[in-house]
Protein backbone atom coordinates (compact mmCIF):
# COMPACT_ATOMS: atom_id res chain seq x y z
CA UNK A 1 0.00 0.00 0.00
CA UNK A 2 1.14 3.48 -0.45
CA UNK A 3 1.93 5.09 2.51
CA UNK A 4 2.05 8.85 0.97
CA UNK A 5 -0.57 10.49 3.18
CA UNK A 6 -1.19 14.26 2.38
CA UNK A 7 -1.01 16.62 5.23
CA UNK A 8 -4.54 17.93 6.02
CA UNK A 9 -4.53 21.68 7.36
CA UNK A 10 -8.26 21.91 8.37
CA UNK A 11 -9.83 25.92 8.71
CA UNK A 12 -10.54 25.30 12.50
CA UNK A 13 -9.45 28.66 14.48
CA UNK A 14 -8.25 28.75 18.01
CA UNK A 15 -11.07 30.26 19.04
CA UNK A 16 -13.84 27.52 17.94
CA UNK A 17 -14.46 24.70 20.07
CA UNK A 18 -14.73 22.12 17.14
CA UNK A 19 -16.47 21.65 13.69
CA UNK A 20 -18.97 19.78 12.26
CA UNK A 21 -19.32 18.82 8.40
CA UNK A 22 -22.88 16.45 8.06
CA UNK A 23 -23.87 15.62 4.16
CA UNK A 24 -24.86 13.20 2.27
CA UNK A 25 -23.06 12.16 -1.10
CA UNK A 26 -23.05 9.51 -3.74
CA UNK A 27 -19.15 8.77 -3.25
CA UNK A 28 -15.97 9.04 -1.63
CA UNK A 29 -13.78 11.43 -2.80
CA UNK A 30 -11.18 12.83 -0.12
CA UNK A 31 -7.24 11.04 -0.37
CA UNK A 32 -5.56 9.39 2.61
CA UNK A 33 -4.60 12.23 5.15
CA UNK A 34 -3.66 12.88 8.37
CA UNK A 35 -3.84 16.57 10.20
CA UNK A 36 -3.29 17.17 13.77
CA UNK A 37 -6.84 17.54 15.22
CA UNK A 38 -8.99 14.68 16.64
CA UNK A 39 -11.62 13.91 14.20
CA UNK A 40 -14.70 11.30 14.68
CA UNK A 41 -16.32 10.30 11.26
CA UNK A 42 -19.81 8.52 11.12
CA UNK A 43 -20.91 6.89 8.11
CA UNK A 44 -23.95 5.33 7.30
CA UNK A 45 -25.33 2.81 4.37
CA UNK A 46 -21.77 2.81 3.02
CA UNK A 47 -21.51 -1.09 3.12
CA UNK A 48 -18.33 -2.25 0.93
CA UNK A 49 -16.45 0.96 1.13
CA UNK A 50 -12.71 0.66 2.35
CA UNK A 51 -11.41 2.30 5.08
CA UNK A 52 -7.83 2.70 5.90
CA UNK A 53 -6.23 3.70 8.97
CA UNK A 54 -2.57 3.68 9.40
CA UNK A 55 -1.77 0.84 6.81
CA UNK A 56 -4.96 -1.17 7.93
CA UNK A 57 -7.52 -1.93 5.66
CA UNK A 58 -10.60 -3.08 6.41
CA UNK A 59 -14.07 -3.42 4.23
CA UNK A 60 -16.91 -1.48 6.47
CA UNK A 61 -20.63 -2.42 7.09
CA UNK A 62 -23.63 0.47 7.05
CA UNK A 63 -22.72 1.68 10.35
CA UNK A 64 -19.11 3.20 10.63
CA UNK A 65 -18.06 5.20 13.69
CA UNK A 66 -14.52 5.79 14.24
CA UNK A 67 -12.31 8.37 15.97
CA UNK A 68 -9.08 9.12 14.72
CA UNK A 69 -6.08 10.69 16.96
CA UNK A 70 -3.93 13.64 15.88
CA UNK A 71 -1.17 12.73 12.92
CA UNK A 72 -2.68 9.26 12.71
CA UNK A 73 -3.23 8.79 8.48
CA UNK A 74 -6.92 7.38 7.57
CA UNK A 75 -9.25 7.56 4.61
CA UNK A 76 -12.61 6.20 3.01
CA UNK A 77 -12.94 4.88 -0.24
CA UNK A 78 -15.32 3.42 -2.73
CA UNK A 79 -14.21 0.21 -3.35
CA UNK A 80 -17.27 -1.91 -3.38
CA UNK A 81 -19.55 0.34 -2.12
CA UNK A 82 -22.73 0.90 -4.36
CA UNK A 83 -24.69 2.90 -2.26
CA UNK A 84 -26.34 6.45 -3.93
CA UNK A 85 -26.87 7.65 -0.63
CA UNK A 86 -24.24 8.00 1.99
CA UNK A 87 -24.71 9.78 5.11
CA UNK A 88 -21.16 11.46 6.34
CA UNK A 89 -20.70 13.54 9.78
CA UNK A 90 -17.19 14.54 10.80
CA UNK A 91 -16.79 16.41 13.82
CA UNK A 92 -13.00 17.63 14.39
CA UNK A 93 -11.64 19.32 17.20
CA UNK A 94 -7.71 20.36 18.57
CA UNK A 95 -6.02 18.83 20.94
CA UNK A 96 -6.33 21.57 23.53
CA UNK A 97 -9.79 22.07 23.35
CA UNK A 98 -9.74 19.42 26.73
CA UNK A 99 -6.51 20.79 28.76
CA UNK A 100 -4.47 18.01 30.21
CA UNK A 101 -5.31 19.79 33.66
CA UNK A 102 -8.90 19.35 32.78
CA UNK A 103 -9.11 15.71 31.43
CA UNK A 104 -6.74 14.46 35.20
CA UNK A 105 -10.58 15.07 37.09
CA UNK A 106 -12.36 11.93 37.68
CA UNK A 107 -14.99 12.45 36.37
CA UNK A 108 -13.46 12.65 32.81
CA UNK A 109 -10.86 9.58 33.46
CA UNK A 110 -13.01 7.22 30.59
CA UNK A 111 -12.62 10.34 27.93
CA UNK A 112 -8.97 10.76 28.67
CA UNK A 113 -8.20 7.20 28.04
CA UNK A 114 -10.29 7.28 24.99
CA UNK A 115 -7.83 10.31 23.93
CA UNK A 116 -5.04 8.60 24.41
CA UNK A 117 -6.24 4.91 22.44
CA UNK A 118 -7.38 6.88 19.54
CA UNK A 119 -3.67 7.60 18.74
CA UNK A 120 -4.28 3.42 17.30
CA UNK A 121 -7.26 4.86 15.90
CA UNK A 122 -11.00 3.41 17.56
CA UNK A 123 -13.68 1.55 15.91
CA UNK A 124 -17.02 1.46 17.90
CA UNK A 125 -19.63 -1.23 17.85
CA UNK A 126 -22.81 -1.55 15.75
CA UNK A 127 -24.69 -1.03 19.21
CA UNK A 128 -22.93 2.06 20.07
CA UNK A 129 -23.42 3.67 16.50
CA UNK A 130 -27.20 3.06 16.64
CA UNK A 131 -27.03 4.43 20.36
CA UNK A 132 -25.50 7.85 19.38
CA UNK A 133 -25.93 8.12 15.95
CA UNK A 134 -29.29 10.29 16.69
CA UNK A 135 -27.06 12.81 18.53
CA UNK A 136 -24.46 12.73 15.95
CA UNK A 137 -26.83 13.52 13.04
CA UNK A 138 -28.64 16.50 14.89
CA UNK A 139 -25.08 17.56 16.30
CA UNK A 140 -24.65 20.51 13.28
CA UNK A 141 -28.54 21.91 14.55
CA UNK A 142 -27.61 22.79 17.82
CA UNK A 143 -25.66 26.05 18.31
CA UNK A 144 -23.95 28.00 21.19
CA UNK A 145 -22.82 26.32 24.72
CA UNK A 146 -25.83 23.77 23.97
CA UNK A 147 -23.95 22.25 21.41
CA UNK A 148 -20.68 21.58 23.50
CA UNK A 149 -22.69 20.44 25.97
CA UNK A 150 -24.39 17.91 23.66
CA UNK A 151 -20.56 17.33 21.88
CA UNK A 152 -19.41 16.17 25.18
CA UNK A 153 -22.00 14.18 25.89
CA UNK A 154 -21.71 12.15 23.15
CA UNK A 155 -17.77 12.06 23.96
CA UNK A 156 -19.23 10.49 27.24
CA UNK A 157 -21.14 7.81 25.87
CA UNK A 158 -18.06 6.62 23.56
CA UNK A 159 -16.07 6.52 26.39
CA UNK A 160 -17.74 4.19 28.32
CA UNK A 161 -18.66 1.65 25.59
CA UNK A 162 -17.17 -1.48 26.07
CA UNK A 163 -17.51 -2.94 22.25
CA UNK A 164 -14.55 -0.94 20.78
CA UNK A 165 -11.90 -1.83 18.30
CA UNK A 166 -8.35 -0.71 18.05
CA UNK A 167 -7.26 -0.22 14.20
CA UNK A 168 -3.42 0.03 14.46
CA UNK A 169 -0.82 -2.20 16.29
CA UNK A 170 1.14 0.08 18.54
CA UNK A 171 4.62 -1.01 16.75
CA UNK A 172 3.13 -0.17 13.54
CA UNK A 173 3.20 3.45 14.83
CA UNK A 174 6.77 3.54 14.98
CA UNK A 175 7.24 2.50 11.23
CA UNK A 176 9.00 5.35 9.98
CA UNK A 177 6.71 5.05 6.95
CA UNK A 178 4.03 6.29 9.43
CA UNK A 179 5.76 8.88 11.21
CA UNK A 180 4.78 11.84 9.64
CA UNK A 181 5.18 14.44 12.39
CA UNK A 182 7.81 16.63 12.25
CA UNK A 183 8.60 19.72 14.46
CA UNK A 184 9.95 21.96 11.14
CA UNK A 185 7.11 20.81 8.85
CA UNK A 186 4.28 21.62 11.40
CA UNK A 187 6.03 25.20 12.21
CA UNK A 188 6.34 25.88 8.28
CA UNK A 189 2.33 24.65 7.81
CA UNK A 190 1.47 27.22 11.03
CA UNK A 191 3.27 29.49 9.47
CA UNK A 192 1.29 29.05 6.10
CA UNK A 193 -1.70 28.63 7.71
CA UNK A 194 -1.50 32.40 9.27
CA UNK A 195 0.12 34.06 6.71
CA UNK A 196 -2.29 32.51 3.55
CA UNK A 197 -3.79 35.83 2.52
CA UNK A 198 -0.45 37.49 1.86
CA UNK A 199 2.29 37.02 -1.36
CA UNK A 200 4.01 34.36 1.11
CA UNK A 201 7.19 33.44 -0.58
CA UNK A 202 9.52 30.29 -0.11
CA UNK A 203 12.36 32.44 1.31
CA UNK A 204 10.11 33.48 4.16
CA UNK A 205 8.53 29.92 5.34
CA UNK A 206 12.27 28.71 4.53
CA UNK A 207 13.47 31.04 7.41
CA UNK A 208 10.64 30.41 9.94
CA UNK A 209 12.59 26.97 10.00
CA UNK A 210 16.02 28.17 9.33
CA UNK A 211 16.65 26.43 6.11
CA UNK A 212 17.55 27.57 2.99
CA UNK A 213 14.72 27.56 0.05
CA UNK A 214 16.89 24.94 -1.85
CA UNK A 215 16.77 22.81 1.66
CA UNK A 216 13.14 23.53 2.22
CA UNK A 217 11.95 23.33 -0.67
CA UNK A 218 13.41 19.46 -1.16
CA UNK A 219 12.45 18.81 2.76
CA UNK A 220 8.36 19.93 2.03
CA UNK A 221 8.72 18.00 -0.78
CA UNK A 222 9.59 14.62 0.78
CA UNK A 223 7.53 14.71 3.55
CA UNK A 224 4.58 15.79 1.73
CA UNK A 225 4.82 14.63 -1.54
CA UNK A 226 4.16 18.01 -2.97
CA UNK A 227 5.93 21.23 -3.78
CA UNK A 228 5.71 24.15 -1.60
CA UNK A 229 3.42 26.12 -3.98
CA UNK A 230 1.07 23.04 -4.33
CA UNK A 231 1.19 22.93 -0.36
CA UNK A 232 0.06 26.53 0.49
CA UNK A 233 -2.50 26.45 -2.65
CA UNK A 234 -4.19 23.59 -0.33
CA UNK A 235 -4.08 26.11 2.82
CA UNK A 236 -5.85 28.65 0.26
CA UNK A 237 -8.63 26.13 -1.31
CA UNK A 238 -9.34 25.41 1.91
CA UNK A 239 -10.24 28.44 3.38
CA UNK A 240 -11.66 29.75 0.07
CA UNK A 241 -14.43 26.52 0.57
CA UNK A 242 -14.83 27.56 4.31
CA UNK A 243 -15.71 31.14 3.06
CA UNK A 244 -17.92 29.86 -0.20
CA UNK A 245 -19.91 28.37 2.46
CA UNK A 246 -20.12 30.55 5.13
CA UNK A 247 -19.95 34.17 3.43
CA UNK A 248 -21.60 36.09 0.96
CA UNK A 249 -17.92 37.59 -0.73
CA UNK A 250 -17.82 37.35 -4.22
CA UNK A 251 -15.59 34.61 -5.83
CA UNK A 252 -13.48 37.35 -6.97
CA UNK A 253 -13.10 38.51 -3.42
CA UNK A 254 -12.53 34.76 -1.78
CA UNK A 255 -9.75 34.51 -4.45
CA UNK A 256 -7.87 37.75 -3.27
CA UNK A 257 -8.70 37.20 0.38
CA UNK A 258 -7.47 33.65 0.24
CA UNK A 259 -3.75 35.08 -1.45
CA UNK A 260 -4.39 34.22 -4.98
CA UNK A 261 -3.32 37.34 -7.21
CA UNK A 262 -5.42 35.93 -10.57
CA UNK A 263 -8.53 35.30 -10.50
CA UNK A 264 -7.88 32.69 -13.26
CA UNK A 265 -5.70 30.60 -11.47
CA UNK A 266 -7.89 30.52 -8.50
CA UNK A 267 -10.56 28.80 -10.80
CA UNK A 268 -8.30 26.08 -12.19
CA UNK A 269 -6.64 25.21 -8.63
CA UNK A 270 -10.12 24.82 -7.12
CA UNK A 271 -11.45 22.92 -10.18
CA UNK A 272 -7.72 20.92 -9.86
CA UNK A 273 -8.66 20.31 -6.33
CA UNK A 274 -12.71 20.12 -6.46
CA UNK A 275 -13.66 18.80 -9.65
CA UNK A 276 -15.94 22.00 -10.02
CA UNK A 277 -15.29 25.73 -10.23
CA UNK A 278 -16.03 28.15 -6.91
CA UNK A 279 -19.02 29.18 -8.02
CA UNK A 280 -20.27 25.93 -9.42
CA UNK A 281 -18.95 24.74 -5.72
CA UNK A 282 -21.06 27.31 -3.93
CA UNK A 283 -24.53 26.17 -6.35
CA UNK A 284 -24.38 22.98 -5.75
CA UNK A 285 -23.09 22.42 -2.29
CA UNK A 286 -24.55 19.22 -0.43
CA UNK A 287 -24.58 19.51 3.39
CA UNK A 288 -23.42 21.64 5.80
CA UNK A 289 -20.58 22.42 8.06
CA UNK A 290 -20.77 24.19 11.25
CA UNK A 291 -17.89 25.88 13.03
CA UNK A 292 -18.70 26.08 17.08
Amino acid sequence: MNHNAIKEVTPLRETECFTVFHREKEKFDFPYHYHEEYELNMILHAKGARRIVGDRMEEIDDFELVLTGPNLPHGWFNHRCAAKKIVEVTVQWNQDLFSEHFLNKNQLNFIKRMFETSRFGIKFSKDTVEKVAPEILTLHKTIGFDSVIKFMLILRELSVSNDTKTLVEGDMLLDKSLNYRSRRLDAAFAFMNKNYSTLLTLKEVADQVNMSEVSFSRFIKKRTGKTFIDNLNEIRLGHATRMLIETSNTVAEICYLCGFNNISNFNRAFKRKKNCTPSEYRVNFSGSRIFI
